[in-house]
């Protein structure tokens, strides 16, 4: 009886320790199947921004089960093919005009033609896309109002972002850019083209319908986009707001399904452009020829 009263304390003392250690595991296991707490996520990634694919499931998708190749039909495709040394050149025609493009922060009010911009979007829309779901929507804003709203929202998101958000070194990478949370080219630009991706499509009878690497499909068009921008003589800066999705989703009235990727000021550069003296990296420091 000495024996065990002397022990009787150890031994509830780890039994303590058992029990409480099965609660905090038992708890453990029930909070991984929740959904994590927005404080778990770091306050400067921007939710809009990550490559959410919704698929489908069957029983809410159009519900055919036919095979889709076989209601397309295939047609010859003959693209023009040049001779070595005309590839060559064109190679070298196109390289000379892509590697005049900068990112630009200031730009002129001077109007720029409709025509171009409908045409530069469709050039965006030539763009590859999973499943050949084209998985995006190009909203273009030239009314002043507008734009002056998208800059509201953006200036405020992007204040905290530079002060709270995105941290010491982030800032002092772009300091030398000279960047901040100032956007004036929002008001300036003739026009804004804010691309929003399609996390997944509607179809006629409400149902929806899987956009395949959405993500991908849309990022592929803006760099088509870009080059289409650069061909005509156009500028802009590539600008991912982060955070201000919503706000701007709500304020152009685009349904749920859409998600902004980018916002894209548009037009000739100003008189008194200037850009950072920056260079590229050298061909062998991006090719790899195996």
């Amino acid at each position: 009886m000495v024996f065990l009263s002397a022990f009787t304390p150890v031994l509830a003392a780890v039994l303590c320790i058992v029990i409480g250690f099965m609660f905090v595991k038992s708890n453990g296991s029930r909070d991984n199947t929740q959904e994590k707490p927005k404080a778990d996520f770091r306050p400067w990634v921007d939710q809009d921004l990550q490559d959410n694919t919704e698929v489908v499931e069957n029983n809410e998708d159009d519900g055919d089960d036919h095979n889709p190749e076989e209601d397309i039909p295939h047609v010859p495709y003959s693209p023009p093919r040049y001779p070595e040394d005309a590839m060559v050149k064109r190679s070298q025609d196109f390289y000379s005009v892509m590697n005049q493009r900068r990112s630009v922060r200031f730009i002129s009010p001077e109007p720029v033609p409709r025509e171009v911009i409908n045409n530069v979007i469709r050039t965006a829309g030539t763009a590859p896309s999973g499943a050949h779901t084209e998985p995006w929507t190009f909203v273009v804003v030239s009314d002043q109002e507008t734009k002056h709203q998208i800059r509201l929202i953006v200036e405020e998101e992007e204040e905290v972002n530079y002060r709270q958000r995105m941290g010491d070194k982030w800032v002092h990478d772009l300091a030398r850019l000279k960047t901040n949370w100032i956007k004036e080219y929002l008001d300036v630009a003739p026009y804004l083209i804010l691309i929003f991706k399609q996390t997944y499509g509607i179809l006629p009878n409400g149902k929806k319908k899987t956009h395949y690497y959405n993500e991908i499909s849309v990022c592929i068009s803006c760099g088509m986009l870009l080059a289409a921008l650069q061909n005509v003589g156009l500028v802009t800066v590539t600008s991912t707001p982060l955070n201000c999705g919503p706000q701007l989703r709500q304020l152009l009235k685009r349904p749920i399904n859409e998600k902004l990727l980018m916002l894209l000021p548009v037009g000739y550069p100003a008189s008194d452009a200037t850009v950072p003296e920056l260079s590229r990296k050298p061909l062998d420091d991006v090719l790899v020829h195996i």
